[in-house]
């Protein structure tokens, strides 16, 4: 069980509904919904997944990639993300390019927050 020390945001806005229900507005929140318009997010998906097939998991369960924490790391997952952008770019078809950027800034962004709470 959770402990008690959690509260519940409020805008102090109400939208009521026609069955009577009450919740707070949604005006100003994240659409997280909207990362799955287009294909991109399940192209994604597929590349993460073949991705654990080819380098394993860690023993905790999360992905192999998630153990970068260093600037080596982060070149390289910068120099992936270029390459595969300019394979993309060039209509190169021998693997997802656009999910394989999408990964590869992913990694990167996740490396550099990684750096910055060392």
């Amino acid at each position: 069980m959770l402990p008690d020390t959690f509260g519940i945001k409020d805008s102090g806005k109400r939208q009521q509904f026609a069955s009577g229900m009450v919740r707070d507005i949604a005006t100003g929140k994240p659409e997280i919904h909207r990362v799955l318009e287009g294909p991109m997010f399940m192209r994604w998906v597929i590349h993460l997944t073949k991705g654990a097939i080819k380098y394993p998991d860690n023993l905790d369960g999360t992905a192999n990639w998630t153990k970068a924490a260093h600037h080596e790391e982060l070149r390289r997952f910068k120099q992936s993300a270029l390459r595969h952008f300019m394979q993309w770019y060039f209509g190169d078809k021998d693997e997802d390019h656009a999910s394989a950027v999408f990964f590869n800034i992913n990694g990167a962004e996740y490396t550099s927050a990684r750096m910055e709470d060392q």
